[in-house]
């Protein structure tokens, strides 16, 4: 959710109202505003919560020029005093799927000992290595960037891709009519896409290189891992990923406004395939 409207925006969204206090909706406001300054983003979003047992990750993303490549994700547990986290590496998400497991604690510093392993004087030794340990603070920023990376979303045409390559707002969006916000593949995700963004030719007519650059939702596996509908009196349209309980996307149709956020523990839904 943009820090420019997040007063607006936590009401927008069932159940997240009640996340922040009025103390920490301030805090934010304040706070989020010197992020940008300090870290010179062009834009600084509220990405949501994950809950620990002992303490609560509070999530901010800031993101430069390029809309999907110029990301950076810090926490905080006061809303003032914010945490750069960890840039993404292959082999610290392979480290983190084989140590980390269960919920959060809510201590960044917390170590993760692998399950299962046959240990000898070496590896002990090996594992003394900060490059080796697997903290939550890792893992808080891997999960992160699974769930930005499975599940953010937003409205066809919000966002469009320069001829130089770049991801950027589309200043001329003004938001779905209705009629396309209750059709779920005039959404899409806000991330690298995986398919094939070949089109048929009965749908060339209305491809458009520039806004069909992303993977859309309905091309999601399994099918039926989203719940669309509409709330507020019909005004406002709200996706939820059954996927990543807690995903929850909303956009007022025919205005520019949406945005998503995540609420939940950071565990991923793994016996979904079989319950649909």
């Amino acid at each position: 959710m943009d820090s420019d409207s997040l007063y607006y925006s936590l009401d927008l969204v069932p159940g997240c109202g009640n996340i922040l206090s009025a103390e920490q909706r301030a805090a934010l406001q304040t706070s989020l505003a010197i992020l940008k300054k300090n870290y010179k983003f062009q834009r600084v979003l509220f990405w949501g919560k994950i809950m620990g047992l002992t303490e609560d990750y509070l999530i901010a993303q800031g993101r430069g020029e390029d809309e999907m490549k110029d990301r950076k994700y810090l926490y905080s547990f006061n809303c003032m005093d914010w945490f750069l986290l960890p840039t993404i590496t292959d082999s610290m998400i392979e480290q983190v799927a084989k140590a980390a497991k269960g919920c959060f604690t809510g201590d960044p510093s917390f170590v993760y000992e692998p399950k299962t392993h046959s240990y000898t004087a070496a590896d002990n030794a090996a594992d003394e290595d900060a490059e080796t340990k697997v903290t939550e603070e890792k893992r808080l920023a891997v999960t992160v960037h699974h769930i930005d990376e499975e599940v953010s979303v937003v409205p066809r045409g919000a966002f469009i891709k320069t001829p130089h390559g770049l991801v950027q707002t589309n200043c001329s969006f003004g938001g779905l009519s209705d009629s396309e916000a209750r059709k779920l593949h005039n959404f899409m995700h806000f991330s690298q896409p995986r398919k094939s963004q070949k089109k048929s030719i009965l749908k060339m007519g209305e491809w458009s290189p520039a806004i069909d650059f992303l993977d859309v939702l309905t091309d999601d596996t399994p099918k039926g891992s989203w719940s669309l509908q509409f709330q507020c009196a019909s005004k406002v349209c709200v996706l939820h990923s059954l996927l990543w309980l807690g995903l929850t996307f909303y956009h007022v149709p025919m205005t520019p406004q949406h945005g998503y956020i995540y609420i939940g523990d950071g565990l991923k839904s793994l016996d979904l395939p079989f319950m649909l």
